[in-house]
């Protein structure tokens, strides 16, 4: 899954999948011929997409170095953590972005990619199949790591919901760790 991957459901139905214009597209032709609006999701987060983007307010000027797309934040650290950035080339500023930049190119660690997908599969859940035979069960068994209990409780589920909250919930159970023996 990418992170321009989206998919719209009407009526438990799957309707579109693919970039965000093409999904929201199809989702605004599904709410023209029928006054339920679709769902569109996010397939890297299992977030709710507005149809239509809001409009940006328009910006304040900010302090920073906004042609570099620069803004200042706060952030809280010790003494001992301010005394070592400022020692480090080019400062504290410089230092925290090269940090945040390695990290950000570093492999995602296999728990954490598990609790991605884990907590997109649970939004979508709760969106679509919330009140669902079996759902509670199913997200137990997602956070568990069970993926047996996991395709049984969602046997009963429409076939499109079944199928994508089943896929974006793969990652979770692909890569589980093996239990101690």
């Amino acid at each position: 899954m990418t992170q321009t991957a989206f998919t719209a459901f009407h009526h438990g139905r799957c309707i579109a999948s693919g970039d965000l214009d093409a999904v929201v597209s199809a989702a605004l032709a599904a709410l023209a011929a029928d006054s339920v609006e679709p769902l569109v999701f996010s397939d890297q987060t299992g977030a709710v997409q507005p149809l239509v983007p809001p409009r940006p307010a328009p910006a304040a000027p900010a302090r920073g170095r906004p042609r570099l797309g620069v803004s200042a934040r706060e952030g809280t650290l010790l003494p001992r953590h301010w005394d070592w950035l400022a020692a480090q080339p080019g400062g504290a500023s410089a230092t925290l972005r090269r940090l945040v930049e390695a990290a950000a190119r570093a492999p995602e660690a296999p728990e954490a990619a598990r609790r991605r997908a884990a907590d997109a599969a649970c939004a979508v859940i709760s969106a679509l199949a919330g009140d669902a035979p079996g759902a509670e069960a199913a997200v137990r068994a997602l956070y568990a790591g069970d993926g047996e209990v996991f395709l049984r409780e969602t046997q009963a589920w429409p076939a499109d919901i079944a199928a994508y909250v089943r896929r974006l919930a793969a990652p979770a159970f692909s890569a589980a760790p093996s239990a101690p023996a």
